[in-house]
């Protein structure tokens, strides 16, 4: 069997004391903060799709412009012989 060590007994010497008191606005300050955090993260989020479904249409609309899928046009010119 273990001694309690110093640290320990201090957390509970402490959690027996008096408690200190709390501003009577704690809990509607605290919601409010939640709120706003809320709100900031699901807009963050909304431009975030907003980038996301914006670069998806750029990109549709290069690949219909440019067609990276096609072959090059053929050249009328050869490259040089060399080395017959």
């Amino acid at each position: 069997m273990s001694f309690p060590d110093r640290k320990e007994t201090e957390v509970r010497r402490m959690l027996e004391g008096p408690h200190p008191a709390l501003p009577p606005d704690l809990a509607g300050r605290a919601a409010e903060r939640g709120r706003r955090m809320l709100h900031r993260h699901q807009v963050v989020r909304t431009i975030g799709w907003l980038l996301l479904l914006a670069a998806v249409v750029a990109f549709g609309v290069w690949a219909a412009i440019v067609e990276p899928w096609a072959a090059p046009p053929p050249t009328d010119t050869t490259p040089p012989l060399e080395g017959w």
